[in-house]
């Protein structure tokens, strides 16, 4: 676990004072140092980003560009080996930095090419270069990494991490389970291209994000590279590992379309396939240009995951989707993937634009429309089962009452009331402008609630949405006015 600069290590151990203290790092030298160097200037980049429901998640002091993962994966053992190359730039100077990881052995950390000291407590890996990393500065840490990932259980009880399944694993990351699986700045805020090579044994498929660059077999195992050329949020990267079956194809614009489907599934999503791109060119009308170089989906088994994810380019399905969950987590691509929320507490700019969308696929599809789906659920009855329960209104979207509720009913069903409020006020024309607006306007970055309603108060200038944001987005229970 320790690693200073050799030099420094071989006065400490001729030192008989400081003997079996290596485990301490640059403190044995009992010198006054933040760093491996001297003279240092930097401070301590920091231990989470303050979120308001998970202030662990991510931390202070650089910004991520790019992931390099390399991994080696034993079913039979459930063993994996990693190697990280973090590309990242320091937005201030640092004498150490932080990385998110859960679980597993870390090896060795080099940054740019030195032995760098590193410590572990809890998810934090903290990492100090043998000198100062100044603002400004593109640097290139490496974790070198192995053990059994761990599956992480989310304040609601849903299970994350790297899970395993019948004859592989799948690696499902939101809100923080990605760092069970590699060490990076695991927060929504922080995006950035990924490179992701797997290598399993032969037979076995790896997918993951972007596309697919190589596929080699050498030994007895394949390795599978992908590429994620787009920003991308840690929450949303996702390695399946399994017996797929393929399906390639195309859109009519020439968008290429992967999908990956667990063989006990192929009966029941025979389907799927084909309607991607009809739901994608759908969607293109709706929202704007599809934002990213590929799309597809993972179909798995139903017992690997409790819940379907938008990961980004390929959502994971529990088992064949229904329409409605397709077009949600394809929607997704656009809110969430690429308009990522700020922080977690504004997951209903997500969640809401994709509950949004299935109205508005049922209302082009000649199904009722979102001003009904709407009125069934101002009701209490949008599903059949839930007639009067008041869930919807148990707090405002914008607001969740703590960690295990921003996966909540008012996030989704509530927020997509906030959108069609809007669209009443402003009509249907203004309202698809400014749907596709927002997505343009926040293209593969991040935003938060105040940076949407400033966006619709700049188009709709003149129009009062004081009571909206007041009753419908922040207000306690459920609104009063019409």
């Amino acid at each position: 676990m320790v690693s200073c600069a050799p030099h420094r290590i071989a006065r400490v151990y001729r030192s008989a004072l400081l003997v079996r203290t290596a485990a301490a790092g640059c403190a044995l030298l009992a010198l006054t140092l933040t760093g491996c160097g001297g003279g240092v200037r930097g401070t301590p980049g920091g231990a989470g980003l303050h979120d308001p429901y998970f202030p662990r998640a991510g931390n202070g002091g650089y910004d991520v560009s790019h992931y390099g993962l390399s991994l080696d994966y034993d079913p039979g053992r459930r063993h994996l080996t990693g190697t990280a190359v973090i590309t990242a730039r320091a937005t201030k100077d640092l004498s150490a930095f932080d990385l998110d990881l859960v679980g597993l052995d870390v090896r060795s950390v080099t940054v740019e090419g030195r032995a760098a000291w590193f410590s572990r407590a809890g998810q934090e890996l903290t990492v100090r270069p043998h000198g100062d990393l100044l603002k400004g500065k593109t640097f290139t840490a490496t974790v070198r990494y192995s053990g059994r990932p761990q599956v992480v259980v989310d304040p609601d009880g849903s299970r994350e991490g790297w899970l395993p399944t019948a004859d592989g694993a799948l690696a499902l990351g939101e809100p923080v389970g990605s760092m069970a699986w590699f060490p990076g700045n695991h927060h929504p805020s922080d995006k950035a291209a990924y490179d992701i090579s797997v290598t399993v044994p032969e037979g076995l498929r790896a997918v993951s994000n972007g596309e697919l660059r190589s596929e080699t077999t050498s030994g007895g195992r394949t390795t599978f590279r992908w590429r994620t050329a787009e920003p991308m949020a840690s929450y949303l990267a996702t390695v399946a590992i399994g017996r797929f079956e393929i399906t390639r194809s195309t859109t009519r614009s020439g968008l290429p379309v992967y999908v990956a489907v667990e063989p006990s599934q192929v009966r029941e999503s025979g389907a799927v396939p084909a309607r991607i791109p009809e739901v994608v060119e759908w969607a293109e009308r709706r929202f704007g240009p599809y934002p990213f170089s590929s799309t597809g989906a993972i179909v798995g088994r139903r017992e690997d995951a409790g819940f379907a994810l938008e990961t980004q380019n390929r959502p994971f399905f529990p088992g064949a989707p229904d329409i409605g969950t397709l077009v949600h987590e394809l929607a997704h691509q656009w809110y969430g993937d690429s308009v990522t929320p700020k922080s977690w507490r504004d997951m209903w700019l997500s969640e809401a634009f994709a509950t949004y969308a299935q109205w508005l696929w049922d209302e082009d599809h000649g199904g009722r429309t979102a001003q009904q789906a709407f009125d069934a659920l101002r009701r209490g009855g949008y599903f059949a089962d839930d007639a009067g329960d008041g869930a919807v209104w148990s707090f405002p979207p914008a607001e969740p009452v703590d960690a295990a509720h921003i996966s909540g009913r008012p996030v989704y069903e509530r927020g997509a009331m906030v959108l069609h409020k809007i669209r009443q006020v402003v009509g249907d024309h203004a309202f698809d402008g400014i749907v596709r607006g927002w997505a343009a306007a926040h293209r593969h970055g991040n935003a938060d609630t105040a940076d949407f309603t400033a966006y619709v108060e700049k188009k709709a200038p003149g129009t009062d949405f004081g009571g909206i944001w007041a009753d419908w987005l922040y207000g306690d229970g459920k609104p009063t006015g019409p």
